[in-house]
């Protein structure tokens, strides 16, 4: 997507899109429930970017001479960040929640926004103000209280294993990922046939890891439910997902954008309390609280999107 003139400042449908995606990304909370344990990781982490990339194909074609000037001028690029952002948080994130607790991923993943701001103030020189730090602070203070359930001596209970390390690779993939969608070859894709090369550069990583589980007798989906669990993770958790965050990236600089990610805890809490009938407790209101609180405070008027 080409940069916004420096006189435009974002506008409503810019923030609409920015509180849509952790929405997408929660999704996989609805469809992604139970079909870990009927799909293979990799597999699914493969169907889920060959969908994608199938759907957006027509976008492919439409701009089929930026694409082929992009990949053929920036193929280490276009190849990392499908890496990056689909083959790591994809299938790696899938296999290490066969390992760990929602819980330990979820209060993990989040500290990718924090590596957004430490990779912008080491790599570009990035000043990081004291509003930005506090509304992290009190932000991830709601994912804690969230993901603890309101009792702090439960973070002594925590124990960590090898899936632990892996969403922690995966936490700072994606931070290197929203890093990468601000360099200027990729700025100048617009933003559908972007997603398109991205999912297809997904497909491709993952075609390796996808074939080697699935020879070893990795389960593939046969049933209409997983089917329709698999379509709302390419519909939604993919191709909406992705292309809001994106576009927040472009709008907002990757350190705004990434503190999405801490709205996905009491997001995923919404949804769950509406679609999957569960209950709503007090400590989820502390951290809906804070998190809202946070956010609020470091996207505060007058700091640097970077």
């Amino acid at each position: 997507m080409p940069p916004l003139p420096h006189s435009s400042g974002p506008r409503l449908h810019d923030w609409l899109l920015f509180l849509l995606a952790p929405v997408f990304f929660s999704s996989n909370l609805i469809f992604g429930r139970g079909i870990s344990g009927e799909v293979g990781p990799f597999a699914t982490a493969l169907l889920r970017w060959m969908g994608a990339a199938i759907l957006m194909s027509p976008f492919l074609w439409q701009e089929r001479q930026a694409c082929l000037n992009f990949v053929r001028h920036h193929t280490a690029l276009w190849l990392t960040l499908g890496i990056l952002g689909m083959g790591i948080c994809g299938g790696v994130v899938y296999w290490a929640l066969t390992l760990t607790t929602a819980s330990n991923a979820t209060l993990i993943y989040t500290t990718s926004s924090l590596f957004i701001i430490v990779f912008q103030w080491l790599f570009q020189s990035r000043a990081i103000t004291r509003l930005e730090v506090s509304g992290m602070v009190i932000a991830f203070a709601g994912v804690v209280a969230i993901v603890l359930k309101g009792h702090p001596e439960a973070l002594l209970q925590l124990s960590f294993n090898i899936g632990d390390l892996a969403i922690l690779v995966a936490a700072i993939a994606f931070a290197a990922y929203s890093l990468l969608l601000r360099r200027p070859s990729v700025r100048a894709m617009p933003p559908l046939p972007l997603f398109a090369l991205l999912a297809l550069s997904g497909s491709i990583v993952l075609i390796p890891p996808g074939l080697v589980e699935i020879a070893m007798g990795g389960p593939l989906p046969d049933t209409a439910m997983e089917f329709a669990k698999l379509a709302g993770i390419i519909l939604f958790a993919s191709i909406a997902a992705f292309y809001c965050f994106q576009h927040a990236v472009q709008v907002f600089g990757p350190g705004i954008a990434g503190m999405t990610l801490y709205l996905m805890p009491p997001v995923s809490i919404l949804m769950a309390v509406v679609f999957l009938a569960e209950r709503f407790e007090a400590y989820h209101a502390v951290g809906i609280v804070l998190v809202t609180g946070g956010l609020i405070l470091a996207t505060a008027p007058g700091r640097k999107t970077g």
